[in-house]
């Protein structure tokens, strides 16, 4: 994330943590990218805040064609490491480096909370994909897990940042831990 961003929302674990089994189990990743995809026929997909490339890796496994950004080179550096098959590149969510259009789908996973304009980079999420834009965050509700309540965003405020970012229709869908935004182009 930037200099001037608020540090404490950024994520400060390794490359390691991202993948903890403990962290698996919270995020669903087979049922997230199974409900991301529902409805829809897609053939490629960005995994916009892309980590160490887990859900890069799922929609891989899905049969995508996937490439993913991030702005940590160590968490893309080893998103490289593990899925040496994904193109993977460093960029803010509010500025894309893609054509319009690129991505059937496009996916942030727990980014859209952290982003230093995040109507911007729904927009910028809906200019590059073709079809639906997924995300997922944490549900407004003080965890042990993931960001302190003050940094997590409110389903109704995702919900708003949508539609003024033009999306046709938004479905919030309550998962065990986490709530997946689909948001159609």
């Amino acid at each position: 994330m930037s200099e001037h961003h608020d540090h404490e929302r950024l994520f400060h674990g390794g490359p390691e943590r991202l993948r903890s089994p403990a962290r698996l189990a919270l995020l669903e990743v087979p049922r997230v990218t199974s409900l991301c995809l529902e409805g829809i026929a897609a053939q490629s997909a960005l995994d916009v805040g892309t980590g160490t490339g887990l859900f890069a890796e799922a929609l891989s496994l899905a049969g995508l064609s996937v490439a993913g950004v991030d702005l940590n080179p160590e968490l893309l550096a080893a998103a490289r490491q593990l899925l040496p098959s994904v193109s993977f590149f460093e960029s803010p969510a509010e500025s894309l480096p893609c054509e319009d259009g690129s991505y059937d789908l496009v996916f942030l996973g727990h980014i859209l909370h952290e982003v230093e304009d995040p109507l911007l980079a729904l927009r910028e999420a809906r200019r590059v994909a073709r079809k639906r834009v997924a995300v997922l965050e944490w549900p407004y509700i003080a965890g042990a897990e993931g960001p302190p309540l003050a940094h997590r965003l409110r389903s109704e405020t995702v919900v708003e940042l949508a539609g003024r970012a033009g999306f046709s229709r938004v479905e919030a869908l309550d998962l065990s831990n986490m709530v997946l935004f689909r948001l159609t182009v």
